[in-house]
């Protein structure tokens, strides 16, 4: 009985912790990686087909 209270307690210290770290809205790893993807996108994006340099 005392194993199985010690393994669901364990489970939800592991759940808290993930939402906690990796799933939160604006400051998570989730949302960190998602950001920082996006600006590498957008960098190679213009890397591959740079712009066309305007003459004067």
């Amino acid at each position: 009985m005392r194993n199985i209270l010690m393994t669901v307690m364990l489970l939800i210290v592991v759940v808290i912790l993930f939402t906690t770290i990796i799933d939160k809205d604006s400051t998570g790893t989730k949302s960190m990686i998602k950001s920082k993807g996006e600006s590498i996108n957008t960098e190679i994006g213009t890397l591959v087909s740079p712009s066309k340099p305007t003459t004067p």
